[in-house]
């Protein structure tokens, strides 16, 4: 096996365990219905980002190395397009998301039943175009590498 090909499987693994770990995370977050449930809902989201950042950075740093490897792949527009997109989504997923992640947990504190509290439905409707964009972002980029269309 060469070093491209161990990190071509390594990379295929961290799309695996990111890319699922981000698929689950808002579809988890989307299906709370109480407080308890959403304090419950974002404990667990915070232990499955883990899995995300890891297979996102995972991804980022072996694609570059396999880049470097084989230079002709920073001359392929999907190659660049891939890259282009994963910069773009990261303010997204590493600042804002995160922050009205924050913002909703510190609502849920001061919270003292259990219908949950306008303030938080407000930012989770805040919060569902945003993992929107993400997920389309995460289905272009395994298209591109998958299909290399140009």
């Amino acid at each position: 096996m060469t070093l491209y090909s161990f990190l071509l499987v390594i990379h295929i693994v961290a799309a695996v365990v990111g890319l699922g770990a981000s698929f689950g995370m808002p579809v988890l977050l989307s299906t709370v219905r109480t407080t308890t449930q959403a304090a419950f809902a974002h404990k667990v989201s915070e232990g499955i980002e883990k899995y995300a950042k890891v297979g996102s950075i995972t991804l980022l740093v072996t694609g570059i190395v396999m880049g470097i490897i084989n230079p002709y792949l920073f001359k392929e527009i999907w190659f660049i397009a891939s890259l282009v997109i994963y910069i773009a989504v990261q303010p997204v997923v590493v600042a804002i998301l995160p922050k009205k992640a924050k913002l909703q947990l510190e609502v849920l504190e001061k919270h003292q039943e259990e219908e949950l509290p306008e303030e938080y439905i407000k930012l989770a409707k805040e919060i569902a175009p945003l993992h929107t964009v993400m997920l389309i972002a995460a289905v272009v980029l395994i298209i591109l590498m998958t299909l290399k269309p140009f």
